[in-house]
């Protein structure tokens, strides 16, 4: 029934919903503060129910949490080598809420999903008329909406492209592409001694519909092809070589170099960059510490590069002694947008785990398997996870 109609009970009497009478203001207030699967609940209750809830101007005020990860699985003895999965973190459920074959979209030879940003995906689409060109598509897997755009003369190359994306503010999405020296057309011998050296930025707008190219002056910089991107307050930030965080806005004007807080081990192992809680947080692992403990660090500030301790614990109290061999094995792949609770995948078998800062207790979720792994994992190649958000709201990129 829904909210406003009327009803005959068993005895006869009409009865009245009791939310019909309440403001939009007043029932968004008391949707916020339920929890997030029964916010889920909630938007199936009645049309009004579900704009309000989807709408940008409430997004902030309703709770936001990971159900899942998208990530890809590799073995050399498998026809396709490369498979995607969709793993779920809510409890009893045993089928995937989303289709990670992504079957909605558009026929392509094959398909890469390059990143996850408050909802969407961007994917990387291979046309089955020529191997080597692309387009790029942006889709929401909750509603099945996907838009698609051609890619730069450049992208079939580019090893890292990026996505940013506030359903807050805009339903108009971003696509960054770093293209490197190389792809870039460079001679190797004028080239620079860093190697894969970023030499132009390239941002695609939604809303308008076009790219636009920048030569990078910042730096120089090479960004690791698993480095995941964070976009926060309309900035993308991601994890660079020798110790950096590239910073740079959507129009690509304004960028920041900011070194991260605790040098790694191995200088070149660095991944962990999250964005929770309107804050940027950094997080060591194994190759990036002395091997004893995960500390988590927060940015105060953008600008100088200002860094707080968040929290640490020691391997042994993280893992304790039964799953101590973890110590040496396991990488922090996400955090929670609205708590203070870090993913972390361990082990030979890959085991998915959550561990809450505040109660400093590690939750065990599931095992993703051995073939949870990159194609090239020799190489350092981490495995990406894609966070998965859902996002109700019907509009992407406006149309």
């Amino acid at each position: 029934m829904a909210p406003g109609s009327q009803k005959k009970n068993t005895k006869g009497v009409k009865e009245v919903d009791p939310t019909a009478k309440l403001t939009d203001d007043l029932l968004v207030d008391i949707i916020s503060r339920v929890p997030y699967k029964s916010t889920c609940c909630c938007k199936c209750v009645s049309r009004r129910w579900r704009n309000l809830i989807s709408h940008r101007d409430h997004r902030k005020k309703m709770p936001q949490s990971v159900v899942g990860f998208f990530y890809q699985g590799y073995n050399a003895f498998r026809s396709p080598r490369k498979a995607r999965y969709f793993t779920n973190l809510l409890s009893r459920q045993r089928y995937p809420l989303v289709d990670p074959s992504l079957s909605l979209l558009p026929t392509c030879d094959s398909l890469d999903i390059l990143d996850a940003c408050n909802g969407l995906l961007l994917c990387r689409c291979w046309k089955a008329a020529d191997p080597l060109e692309l387009d790029y598509v942006v889709c929401n897997p909750t509603t099945e909406k996907w838009v698609s755009f051609p890619a730069t003369d450049w992208s079939s190359k580019v090893s890292v492209a990026r996505l940013g994306f506030d359903p807050a503010v805009t339903s108009h999405f971003h696509v960054f592409e770093f293209i490197d020296e190389e792809a870039w057309g460079i001679a190797e011998d004028e080239q620079s001694e860093c190697y894969g050296r970023i030499q132009t930025l390239a941002i695609y707008s939604s809303k308008a519909g076009a790219w636009k190219y920048q030569t990078v002056e910042h730096g120089p910089f090479a960004i690791p092809k698993n480095s995941p991107g964070s976009f926060l307050n309309g900035i993308l930030n991601l994890a660079a070589y020798n110790n950096l965080i590239v910073a740079v806005d959507v129009e690509g004007d304004n960028w920041s170099l900011v070194h991260i807080p605790k040098p790694p081990y191995y200088a070149d192992d660095i991944n962990g960059i999250f964005p929770s809680q309107g804050q940027l947080y950094f997080a060591n692992s194994p190759a990036d510490s002395d091997g004893s403990e995960l500390s988590i660090w927060v940015l105060d500030d953008l600008v100088t590069g200002k860094w707080t301790l968040k929290h640490n614990v020691s391997h042994l109290q993280l893992f304790g002694t039964k799953y101590s061999s973890y110590a040496n094995d396991y990488s922090v792949i996400s955090m929670h947008p609205e708590h203070s609770l870090i993913f972390i995948v361990g082990g030979h078998d890959k085991t998915l785990m959550s561990y809450d800062m505040d109660s400093r207790q590690l939750r065990f979720i599931c095992q993703l398997g051995s073939e949870c792994k990159a194609e090239l994992p020799a190489c350092g190649d981490k495995t990406l996870f894609h966070p998965h958000v859902p996002l109700f709201s019907q509009s992407l990129a406006d149309g």
